[in-house]
């Protein structure tokens, strides 16, 4: 028997183990992926994207995150008041967020953002691209604060009773549950800021977020809500990968981080422009 990861994955090999996954036509997914998790696959990042496409075929949703946290913020995120010449030069070379700017949240989401029929949503730093049959009401949402809360792209996917799709990577990447701690009365807290034309004018916008778990709560609450789901890691190439509905997710991580970050006891807010912005 051939060990997994050690030829190269057709689109119908990623298919085959979509399906194994538990991937089903109609489904609405967002995929948080690894494609190097998965070994070699012909074709690369938009094969991968092919796949799925196929997998959930024209009644289905893929969409991705498309963030741009490390290029669209504050590069002096600790500075209050009037800028120095310096600090406003700074400002001035980050750029705003438009459709077409390149995301880094990995080869696999950015070649779906790259398709000529994909649509993508519009917060500056926390946006989702969108192909298949409800892309334009999953890019549709925008709230600027809490910009994974209820008015986003996850929410709309949280209405379409849609899955996470994890392909080679953890809960740690699963931005639903960020999602899920919006929710949470004890909820953890931080700020954005970012550049936006408003009016044809550029001005600096602060926000409230939700804060970053950073590997604390989130691994723990996505496996014990897997264990009590039934949920099966299936092996797609060298990618272990886990589908999640969202609507049994959701929750069940709100009342386990209210639970969790209860324990933690008082937390204090991340300080203005904190670069720790992982999905």
């Amino acid at each position: 028997m051939t060990a997994p990861g050690t030829t190269t994955l057709t689109t119908a090999d990623l298919v085959e183990g979509w399906r194994r996954v538990g991937v089903r036509e109609g489904m609405a997914l967002m995929v948080h992926s690894s494609l190097s998790g998965l070994g070699r696959v012909e074709g690369g990042a938009a094969a991968v994207v092919a796949s799925l496409r196929e997998a959930v075929g024209p009644g289905g949703t893929v969409a991705a995150p498309t963030f741009t946290t490390d290029t669209v913020r504050d590069p002096a995120p600790g500075r209050a008041g009037p800028p120095t010449a310096e600090i406003a030069e700074l400002r001035s070379a980050v750029p705003l967020f438009h459709a077409g700017l390149p995301s880094s949240t990995g080869a696999v989401a950015e070649a779906l953002r790259a398709l000529p029929e994909s649509l993508r949503s519009t917060h500056p730093q926390v946006s989702v691209a969108a192909v298949g049959a409800h892309a334009r009401e999953v890019t549709a949402r925008r709230s600027l604060g809490f910009a994974v809360g209820r008015e986003s792209p996850f929410g709309a996917l949280h209405d379409l009773g849609g899955h996470v799709l994890l392909i080679g990577v953890g809960h740690n990447r699963n931005t639903a549950l960020h999602y899920a701690e919006t929710f949470a009365p004890n909820r953890r807290l931080k700020l954005r800021r970012f550049p936006m034309a408003i009016q044809g004018e550029r001005v600096w916008i602060e926000a409230p977020d939700v804060g970053d778990d950073n590997d604390t709560h989130f691994p723990v609450v996505g496996r014990e809500f897997e264990e009590t789901a039934g949920i099966r890691e299936v092996s797609v190439g060298a990618a272990p990968c886990r589908l999640v509905p969202l609507r049994g997710l959701i929750p069940f991580a709100v009342r386990r981080l209210t639970e969790l970050l209860a324990a933690d006891g008082p937390t204090t807010a991340q300080p203005t422009g904190a670069r720790h912005d992982g999905p």
